[in-house]
């Protein structure tokens, strides 16, 4: 069922009978719309909502198209070296259900690098992209970082680097220090949680949206005087929606 799709977007594409919008568009302008996709389709699982996950992910194999699309107008690749390229790569990741190779000594982590250093990537940190989630990236950096031996052996450890960074903001002067201790208490926070086998992304996540309920439950209790309200009485309304969440 994806040849009509292609075909839709090679109509869109067309330069002579096509969607001026459409054709106008190049790779890094759709970018930003594929990545909000794949967002949309991680808050329809989220919600558990099947018939919108259906739409999003039809929202998101269309990315794949469009870029595919553009990328045979110039001559780079088609949508079946797409799937014939991962095909190869799932075929290739998975030699204990695809070749004789015995599940216990099948090696996710390790055949990823071996396919790095066969396409000639020099540094441990390379394939890590920029575009991802800050958290997410600093994870998937110091993972790798920890494959090289670079990584300390005990959260303890994880810990007091994360104290340390905490003083070193607090003594920041300038903007600028103030900046770059930020942003080295944020990595340490993540190796901490990392130490802990927890996914530091998704556990802001839920972060996040613990405080909007809670956040939310203190407006509905208080009504419109909330904002007039004193910090005080706030707190103690934030301590009687916690208790009760």
């Amino acid at each position: 069922m994806i040849d009509p799709l292609v075909k839709i977007m090679a109509q869109l594409r067309d330069p002579e009978n096509g969607c001026p919008w459409d054709i106008e568009q190049d790779f890094k302008s759709i970018a930003p719309y594929t990545v909000e996709e794949a967002y949309e389709v991680s808050d329809a699982i989220d919600r558990g909502d099947m018939d919108d996950l259906k739409d999003e992910l039809g929202d998101l194999l269309l990315q794949v198209v469009f870029h595919s699309q553009m990328a045979k107008e110039a001559g780079f690749f088609t949508i079946d070296d797409v799937a014939s390229a991962i095909c190869d790569k799932m075929t290739r990741r998975h030699p204990h259900i695809f070749a004789d190779t015995a599940a216990e000594n099948w090696d996710w982590e390790k055949l990823k690098e071996e396919e790095r250093n066969d396409s000639g990537q020099s540094s441990a940190m390379d394939g890590v992209a920029h575009t991802l989630p800050a958290l997410m990236r600093a994870q998937k950096l110091q993972k790798r970082a920890k494959r090289t031996g670079f990584d300390w052996d005990e959260v303890d450890e994880c810990i007091a680097k994360l104290e340390e960074e905490i003083a070193e903001l607090k003594n920041a002067k300038s903007v600028a220090e103030k900046h770059e201790e930020s942003g080295d208490l944020l990595f340490a926070a993540v190796n901490v949680v990392r130490h802990y086998s927890v996914d530091a992304e998704i556990a802001l996540k839920d972060g996040n949206n613990k405080f909007e309920n809670r956040f939310r439950m203190m407006e509905k209790i208080a009504g419109e005087a909330f904002e007039d309200l004193p910090l005080q009485t706030k707190e103690e309304l934030w301590q009687r929606v916690k208790s009760a969440s």
